[in-house]
Parts: structure tokens; C-alpha cells; sequence
């Protein structure tokens, strides 16, 4: 469960990075400028895949967490990484389902 955790949190923190780039790209474009927000192309894919990816890792992370409070299981992950993925996970569910 640690490693699954981490491994969630990198993919939230990916999801945020995603967010903003189409933030900054969309705003690129109406702008006129067509020119990618980061030169590297292959990052910026990684990037994207990743964060759009999380929201699956989160939903089991968020279900994993939920049976082991419900439940009172001993889990060895820090309280930090549970709740941020706790927090992002509203924010993706948000992005994906109601906006644009």
C-alpha cells in the first residue's frame, strides 16, 4: 500500500501539471499562438497521460483508504501523501466529469 500511495501521489502531481498546461495552451491559442507551453514534446505527453491515468489510480486509492478506516486496518503510509490524494481526488472527478 506504501508504494501504491506514492506512486498515486506522482500521478496527482502529474494531473496537476496536465491541468495547467491545458490551462496555458488554451490560452496560447486564443491568443493566436500555436507554439506548445513545454518545447519537449515527449514530457509534455508523459506529463498528460500520467495525470489523465490518475484519476484510476486515485478512485482505488480512495476505496483502499475508505475499507481501511472503515475497518480499522494498520496502514503504514504517511498521513500526508493519504490526504492529499484524499483532496485531489474531488478536483479530478471535477475536471473529468464537468468540465469541457
Amino acid at each position: 500500500m506504501r508504494f501504491f500511495s506514492r506512486v498515486t501521489f506522482i500521478c496527482n502531481c502529474c494531473f496537476l501539471i496536465a491541468v495547467v498546461l491545458r490551462w496555458v495552451e488554451l490560452g496560447k491559442r486564443s491568443a493566436g499562438n500555436g507554439d506548445a507551453a513545454i518545447k519537449f514534446q515527449p514530457l509534455e505527453a508523459t506529463l498528460v497521460i500520467l495525470g489523465y491515468g490518475a484519476i484510476f489510480l486515485n478512485l482505488i486509492f480512495v476505496l483502499f483508504a475508505v475499507y481501511g478506516l472503515l475497518f480499522k486496518k494498520i496502514q503504514s503510509v504517511p498521513g500526508w501523501i493519504v490526504w492529499s490524494n484524499l483532496l485531489i481526488f474531488p478536483l479530478q472527478v471535477y475536471f473529468f466529469f464537468f468540465t469541457n
